[in-house]
């Protein structure tokens, strides 16, 4: 089944909707216009936004100078910050190149740099590197160093940590997540304390980007154990525990300006409920997933906002070729036509999402998108026919709400499939561990993809030969 891509065309709401000023909005509200402002939203774009919530054309502009000069002030420093993700467990890891879960890319942004940082239009930028480039058939690229940046530690920051990083990803040893994404990667090399060349088996226009994904985060030349490791980033580690919490305590030495807040405690709720109830009562200041039919409820919170964004991710039913029933094609064809997308996106996403047809690439990769591809519609007399040629009459299926509205999705599925007279019978299974007990190791289970920065990407780390996941 293709995944229900998560996106939200709503910023922020204005709940004075008689002439606000910057004043009336709530501060979950002035902290979304300033994120806007700050992610490079155009004045007219942050006005668009304000007049489809309701305010006039006149109190757009008011609010939108006010937010400006706020974005301006000189920020306070001090308060403890704490996240919750929706899923953790034994796996969790600080090592930058294993990293598979939404809260370890947290740990990683905050400890770790890349050598580039990607844009929202799938750009770079340098981070690390303060210039790079390639040459004229993209088979050798130059990265030359940022002087002067120093790991938590106190050592400085050169070439050493470069090649030792970029080595971990590629060869027949490596283990990294990654590995496929560097496959045509024939050397890395120390130019000079603070030049490094990667020297391309074939053209490779897309290194910049590639480099710039959580996984080849720069760890610290010699680094074997990460229970407690260095970076550059501007948290550094006070605690961690795999399965039960982080703790990063801001780096004072850090070579870019911030960060404000003094700690950052990141966790995971597992239970949705109890991780909204969190929210809402202040016991916790950020959350990830929110389940779509609780939309409604924040919004009508007093200082809390929803921050939501076009993206690429996705999520569906996945299931295993290797095995039973996956790899019977007309079982696989049956449940693609059972499935009921647009009532996915209407009533269990609630409007946030798109159909996914059971393809990766959505309108968020640009011209990578297929807009023309026609969209698989239910079609029960056609799931019918190839749920009896394949022979099968049951199936069970491993459900972790490991995406907004996943469990919910796989019972609608089971319902539609009662009806083709597939008994399919729904485990759910803990969100803890899902990762590493139950992802790719069952028949039938459910998958969830961040959005990566080009449609080639993706394709390679999930449906490559060779893809780790």
């Amino acid at each position: 089944m293709g995944g229900s891509t998560q996106m939200n065309k709503r910023l922020f709401g204005i709940r004075d909707h008689s002439q606000p000023g910057y004043d009336d909005l709530s501060n979950s509200d002035k902290g979304l216009l300033k994120i806007a402002l700050k992610r490079g939203a155009s004045r007219r774009e942050v006005m668009g936004m304000l007049i489809a919530g309701g305010a006039t054309s006149a109190a757009a502009g008011s609010i939108v100078t006010s937010a400006t000069k706020a974005l301006a002030a000189t920020p306070k420093k001090g308060g403890k910050l704490k996240f919750a993700s929706d899923l953790h467990g034994p796996s969790d890891t600080l090592d930058p190149g294993l990293n598979t879960s939404t809260i370890d890319y947290v740990r990683g942004r905050a400890m770790y740099n890349s050598l580039c940082q990607i844009n929202d239009d799938l750009t770079t930028r340098p981070e690390l590197a303060e210039e790079y480039g390639a040459n004229k058939d993209f088979t050798e690229w130059t990265f030359k160093l940022r002087k002067g940046v120093k790991f938590h530690d106190g050592s400085p920051f050169t070439a050493d940590d470069v090649v030792y990083t970029m080595k971990r990803h590629y060869g027949d040893k490596s283990t990294s997540k990654a590995k496929p994404l560097v496959a045509d990667v024939k050397e890395w090399k120390k130019v000079d304390s603070h030049t490094v060349k990667a020297i391309m088996k074939s053209p490779n226009a897309d290194l910049p980007v590639i480099l710039g994904t959580p996984h080849f985060k720069i760890i610290k030349n010699g680094t074997t154990s990460f229970q407690s490791p260095v970076g550059t980033g501007p948290f550094k580690l006070k605690e961690f525990k795999p399965g039960v919490r982080a703790i990063h305590v801001r780096n004072d030495d850090y070579w870019r300006d911030g960060p404000n807040v003094d700690e950052i405690e990141s966790f995971a709720i597992t239970d949705k409920v109890a991780r909204l109830s969190a929210l809402l009562s202040g016991d916790i200041d950020l959350m990830q997933a929110l389940d779509p039919k609780a939309i409604k409820k924040v919004e009508k919170t007093d200082g809390v906002g929803i921050w939501s964004v076009p993206s690429g991710a996705y999520f569906g039913i996945c299931a295993m070729t290797n095995t039973s029933p996956g790899s019977n094609p007309d079982f696989v064809r049956a449940l693609q036509y059972i499935q009921r997308r647009k009532k996915i996106v209407k009533s269990i996403l609630k409007g946030q999402g798109t159909t996914g047809n059971d393809h990766p690439i959505n309108v968020a990769y640009g011209a990578d998108h297929c807009g023309e591809l026609p969209q698989r519609e239910r079609d029960l007399d056609k799931a019918k026919f190839y749920l009896k040629k394949s022979g099968i009459t049951a199936a069970e299926l491993n459900v972790a709400e490991v995406a907004p509205g996943m469990t919910d999705i796989c019972l609608l599925a089971q319902r539609e499939a009662q009806k083709i007279g597939l008994d399919l019978k729904i485990k759910k299974v803990p969100n803890d561990g899902y990762w590493g007990a139950v992802w790719m190791k069952t028949p039938l289970n459910v998958v969830t993809w961040n959005m990566r920065p080009t449609a080639n990407v993706m394709m390679t780390l999930a449906f490559a030969p060779d893809a780790p996941w």
